[in-house]
């Protein structure tokens, strides 16, 4: 099954953001990513075991809220995308792998 999309937000004094960068703060790519994971299996997906690619295009700044979709790609197999929800800049995009069902 895969979920619906979900929408996550970053606090305007997210924690990561502070050390990453100095003076442009972001939301760094593994929490990203991490997020991603945790969306889906949290929505009911299977749970992810390997991400195999992951491209970013797009900073995300504390204080903003993102949108991901998936989509199945083949068998045990996932599609991401990460949009901004304002504006809907594509942020980033990759496939996982999931547990076998």
């Amino acid at each position: 099954m895969i979920p619906a999309p979900v929408k996550i937000h970053f606090a305007a004094d997210h924690p990561t953001a502070a050390g990453h960068f100095p003076g442009r703060p972001m939301i760094p790519g593994a929490l990203l990513l991490d997020e991603v994971l945790h969306g889906f299996a949290n929505a009911g997906g299977r749970q992810p075991t390997l991400i195999k690619s992951a491209k970013f295009f797009h900073p995300v700044t504390p204080g903003q809220s993102v949108l991901v979709d998936w989509q199945s790609s083949s068998p045990g197999m996932v599609k991401f995308e990460i949009h901004l929800a304002e504006g809907n800049d594509l942020v980033a995009s990759g496939v996982f792998e999931t547990e076998a069902s």
